[in-house]
């Protein structure tokens, strides 16, 4: 049987080619650490990393190629930067359509004092802008959002948010773990202090990369929360005030940033918003597929409505059956892979309404094609049916 990989928004699948090849180039062909070895293969290495930084910082349109901090993956990143952020005493807006790698962190550092408001969002997804006036308080220093939900692939508006930072001396951290390498991310048009992205998703790259960008502002008022060898002003043991070694201490995962710089060289041949266009004529074709299900009861479609504009990420609700036994035989009996339960994200799923049961999400990634979302409807059909 034939697999059909529909599980995109937790990790693309397949990579492009190039993306393992490096990995296995670099395993087999240079294994040399950066800032340590004084020799031709280390500064090979190096140059390669160098890129990867400048495809980063030119797809992001941040401040400088040194503001690429590297980390191991989003969660990583998020935590760098509200716990290097943040203070007791200060209070923090966000939106409830939250993934755990923010809520965890906030929820860690309201034991220390730190205080957070959940910015309600309606039942397809959407931000109530206006709750961000309402909710501002003398002591809000930060507003931290995802771009896009990896529960029902609502897009916010994160533009007019990095308005509203900027108007009330608030920094702005965006996590773009469903959007970057999928939709445009203008770190300066929007305001962003910190974009915080993972390599594995949208990006092409291998598990274990991720990193973020931020501004040389924010570098200073940020306090590292690691530190350790660096490679560079060795004669010291304090952390080093220049970027990016400040934000990176220890040995990198080279083979991750080098298969990360092929996914990259990758998007920027083909084209994020002809991806973007891809994926969401996909997810459309999905959903309405799925009118006929809907219509006889058998699944509830969460956030498909409400004029919200998605990215390729479709989750539904089996109502005649359970889930879990749904999405065992969607793999079992057709080969389709998806992913069942609530996706890191009760607080997104309390603002759907889909809170404790979760969802089975389908998500589409730029190797699908029509025929799969065919197939995945045929086989869902027979599987509601008890066929």
């Amino acid at each position: 049987m034939e697999k059909l990989y529909l599980d995109n928004a937790a990790t693309t699948f397949p990579k492009p080619p190039a993306v393992a090849q490096a990995v296995y180039d670099y395993m087999t062909g240079s294994g040399a650490n950066i800032n340590r070895g004084c020799y031709g293969t280390a500064y090979a290495v190096e140059e390669q990393v160098l890129e990867t930084r400048q495809l980063l910082c030119e797809l992001f349109n941040g401040p400088d190629c040194r503001n690429v901090i590297f980390t191991k993956n989003i969660t990583e990143s998020l935590n760098v930067l509200l716990k290097g952020f943040l203070k007791p005493g200060d209070h923090v807006l966000t939106t409830s359509m939250e993934h755990n790698a923010v809520m965890r962190p906030l929820v860690q550092l309201e034991k220390t004092g730190v205080s957070f408001t959940r910015l309600p969002c309606d039942r397809w997804g959407r931000l109530d802008t206006g709750a961000m006036e309402r909710h501002l308080r003398p002591n809000t220093r930060l507003l931290v959002m995802t771009h896009a939900s990896n529960v029902c692939g609502t897009i916010l508006p994160i533009a007019e948010v990095g308005q509203f930072c900027r108007a009330h001396e608030l920094r702005f951290f965006v996590d773009s773990a469903q959007t970057a390498g999928v939709l445009p991310l203008d770190m300066d048009a929007c305001h962003i202090d910190a974009l915080a992205f993972t390599g594995h998703k949208g990006l092409l790259g291998p598990q274990g990369v991720g990193g973020f960008l931020l501004t040389d502002e924010l570098s200073q008022a940020l306090t590292p929360l690691l530190s350790g060898g660096t490679g560079s002003v060795s004669h010291t043991e304090e952390v080093p005030a220049f970027l990016p070694d400040r934000f990176e201490p220890g040995t990198m995962n080279l083979p991750g940033i080098l298969g990360l710089r092929q996914g990259l060289l990758f998007l920027k041949e083909r084209g994020i918003d002809a991806i973007f266009r891809h994926e969401t004529a996909l997810a459309r074709q999905f959903t309405g597929g799925l009118a006929p299900l809907e219509e006889a009861g058998l699944v509830r479609i969460l956030a498909a409505g409400g004029g919200a504009e998605q990215v390729g990420v479709v989750s539904l609700q089996t109502l005649t059956m359970d889930m879990a036994q749904a999405a065992f035989e969607l793999d079992s009996r057709f080969g389709i892979m998806t992913r069942v339960g609530l996706h890191c994200a009760p607080a997104a799923h309390k603002t759907l309404g889909s809170f404790p049961a979760g969802s089975i999400r389908f998500s589409f990634g730029w190797h699908n094609t029509p025929a799969d979302v065919d197939r995945a409807l045929s086989a869902l059909t027979e599987v509601c049916h008890g066929a």
